[in-house]
C-alpha cells in the first residue's frame, strides 16, 4: 500500500476534528446498512424487538461499519488523491495522518465487537467484525485494485449487517436472513457500477480496474440488468419463505418493475449515472422498509 506524499495540517478546533473524524466514519453510508440492520431485526422478531436490543444492535453495527470505513480511506489514500470525488477526504487533504486513521479504525471495530457481544450475543458480534475484516481485506486490499468483480465479490460486507440484525434477535441466522443477504449483495453491482459509470474517467486515472473503464459502459449496464433480474427475483423469494405477507409482495413487485425498467434506460442515458444511483438507494430502502411495515402491521 502506497500513501501520496501530503503535509500533515493539523485542525485548530474541536469542531474542525470532529469533522474530520465524522468524515472518516462516512456516516451517510452507515445509515443505509442500519435501514437494512433494523426491519431484519423486525422480521426476525415477529414484532418490535425492544427498544434497548434495537439501540444496541445498531450502535454496535455502527462502530463496526465506521471502523471498516476508516481503515479503507487508510488504505486507499493514494487512490483517493488521485480522484476528483474523494481528494477533499482527510488523508489526500492532510488534515490527519494515516496512522491515526488506522488506530481509530481499530479503535472503532475492537469496540463494535465487544458491545455487539456484551448487549447482544456472540454470534452478532462475531458477524459484525467479519463484514469489517472482509471490507478491509478482502474488498479494499486484495480486489480493488486486481479485479473487474471487485464489487461482486466485496458487495458480501455490505450485505452482512442483516445477518448481524438477525443473529442479535435469535441468535442465530435462518434462510430469510440469507435471502435479505442476498438481496443486498445483488443489488450492491447495479448500484455502485452506475457511480463507477459517472466517475469512469476518476478510476481510470486512479487504475482502479471497475467494470465500466475495462469492458466499457454498455456492457457494464447491461451486467447491471443482468443483476437487477436476480435481485427482484430475491426480493420476490422472501415472500416464498413466510416472514412477509402481501403488503410486501405488492411493495417488491412494482418498485421492482419500476428498477428494472430504470436500469434498462440507463443503457441509453448513461448520463443519467447518478440520478439512477440515488434512486437506487431509495429502492432498497423501500424493500426493507416494506419488510418492517408488514411484518408490524400484519403480526
Amino acid at each position: 500500500m502506497t500513501s501520496p506524499a501530503v503535509r500533515i495540517t493539523h485542525p485548530h478546533t474541536d469542531t474542525s476534528v470532529l469533522k474530520t473524524y465524522a468524515e472518516l466514519m462516512k456516516l451517510r453510508i452507515i445509515e443505509l446498512l442500519l435501514i437494512t440492520t433494523l426491519p431484519a431485526m423486525v422480521a426476525a422478531a415477529e414484532g418490535w424487538p425492544g427498544w434497548w436490543l434495537v439501540f444496541a444492535t445498531l450502535l454496535g453495527g455502527t462502530m463496526s461499519s465506521a471502523g471498516a470505513n476508516a481503515i479503507n480511506q487508510a488504505i486507499d489514500a493514494d487512490i483517493d488523491g488521485q480522484m476528483a470525488r474523494t481528494r477533499g477526504r482527510p488523508l489526500p487533504t492532510g488534515r490527519v495522518s494515516p496512522a491515526a486513521v488506522v488506530v481509530f479504525g481499530v479503535s472503532l471495530g475492537v469496540a463494535g465487537f465487544f458491545w455487539l457481544w456484551a448487549t447482544t450475543n456472540l454470534l452478532a458480534a462475531t458477524l459484525s467484525t467479519v463484514g469489517l475484516l472482509g471490507y478491509v481485506f478482502i474488498y479494499s486490499m486484495l480486489l480493488k485494485r486486481t479485479t473487474t468483480q471487485n464489487i461482486v465479490i466485496g458487495g458480501a460486507a455490505g450485505a452482512v449487517p442483516v445477518l448481524v440484525g438477525w443473529a442479535a434477535v435469535t441468535g442465530t441466522v435462518e434462510l430469510p436472513a440469507w435471502i435479505m443477504f442476498a438481496i443486498v449483495f445483488f443489488w450492491t453491482p447495479p448500484h455502485f457500477w452506475a457511480l463507477a459509470v459517472r466517475y469512469r474517467r476518476d478510476y481510470e486515472r486512479a487504475g482502479v480496474p471497475m467494470l465500466p473503464v475495462v469492458v466499457g459502459e454498455r456492457r457494464a449496464m447491461d451486467h447491471m440488468v443482468a443483476y437487477t433480474v436476480v435481485l427482484i427475483g430475491m426480493t420476490l423469494l422472501l415472500y416464498a419463505t413466510g416472514p412477509v405477507d402481501w403488503i410486501y409482495l405488492v411493495v417488491a413487485a412494482v418498485s421492482g418493475a419500476a428498477f428494472l425498467v430504470s436500469t434498462w434506460r440507463l443503457r441509453s442515458h448513461p448520463e443519467a449515472a447518478m440520478k439512477y444511483f440515488t434512486y437506487s438507494n431509495v429502492y432498497l430502502s423501500v424493500i426493507f422498509i416494506a419488510v418492517a411495515v408488514d411484518v408490524l402491521v400484519l403480526a
